[in-house]
């Protein structure tokens, strides 16, 4: 059986879609989790009353993407585990797929599906990751918006997993432990990916599996709340994960360029709260405890 666990915050609506489009299109044996990361709206109640039959875990306070994502882990019966994002939808089953390569090899440890736009279900978000440039700590989805004509129709190893959308198994989980909780948002599917990797794992990208994304419902492009989550989450992954020689290099070029470069950028705009919102970013990015971990 696969655990699917999905993590709510405002998002009613697009948890629901979720849900039924698992019902209506989904013949593999699941369980759903939904865990409320403290909505404000008093979603936590309205889906125990629209899903009486799931299991509903509201949490007292917001635990982000990693504490939320664990604390369904907790409450998770199956064999193997299925990280989703609640903006997600289906239109064919695909669980059986993922967990066929998954088990195809005792070295694979965390396997996702092809992802499309909902909204333009011909075109692709991700057909695997790219890997990280470890001096300006970016990296690139393969066949980002491109249209599908079976380019990327190749199961393969790729660099990460995609967070909105990934599975693995308990005795993986037992093994590397669960997500780092010191992000909060962005960075965690990448951070867990290299995680398992270290452990002799390999991540694998299934196109015989396919999802739809809405993209983000909850830190939308070019918000402050994104921004800062983003700055701080960029300078976290690299003091936890770079050697030391490339760790200084890196932050060294955050320092001389990418920092004055942005806010010269904000200051020039006038943009206040995105100028405030990335120096508090890069500020915590820079200060924050690295070995806090949780789970």
């Amino acid at each position: 059986m696969v655990s699917i666990i999905t993590i709510n915050y405002n998002g009613f609506k697009e948890t629901s879609e979720l849900v039924d489009s698992l019902r209506l299109y989904e013949d593999y044996p699941y369980e759903i989790i939904v865990v409320d990361n403290n909505s404000p709206n008093g979603d936590g109640q309205r889906l125990k009353e629209r899903f009486p039959e799931l299991a509903i875990i509201c949490s007292d306070r917001n635990l982000g993407f990693s504490g939320g994502n664990n604390l369904g882990y907790r409450y998770a019966q199956g064999e193997y585990i299925l990280y989703m994002n609640n903006d997600m939808t289906i239109t064919a089953p695909f669980l059986k797929t993922l967990v066929k390569r998954l088990q195809s090899r005792k070295e694979i440890g965390l396997v996702s599906p092809k992802i499309k736009y909902e909204h333009h279900p011909d075109t692709i978000q991700y057909a695997g990751y790219t890997s990280m440039n470890p001096i300006r700590i970016s990296n690139n989805l393969i066949g980002v918006n491109q249209k599908d004509e079976g380019q990327y129709d190749q199961p393969s190893p790729t660099a990460y997993a995609h967070g909105a959308c990934m599975l693995t198994s308990r005795e993986v989980i037992e093994k590397v432990g669960m997500m780092t909780e010191i992000y909060f948002l962005f960075y965690e599917e990448i951070d867990w990916s290299i995680q398992l990797k270290r452990a002799g794992y390999e991540i694998w990208y299934e196109p015989g599996a396919c999802v739809l994304h809405k993209e983000s419902m909850t830190a939308r492009r070019g918000t402050p709340l994104r921004l800062y989550y983003l700055t701080r989450s960029r300078l976290l992954f690299t003091r936890r994960n770079s050697s030391f020689f490339l760790k200084i290099a890196a932050l060294l070029y955050q320092l001389a360029i990418v920092i004055p470069k942005n806010i010269i950028l904000y200051s020039v705009h006038g943009d206040k709260n995105m100028l405030g919102s990335f120096i508090k970013g890069s500020f915590h990015g820079f200060t924050h405890n690295i070995k806090k971990i949780h789970g």
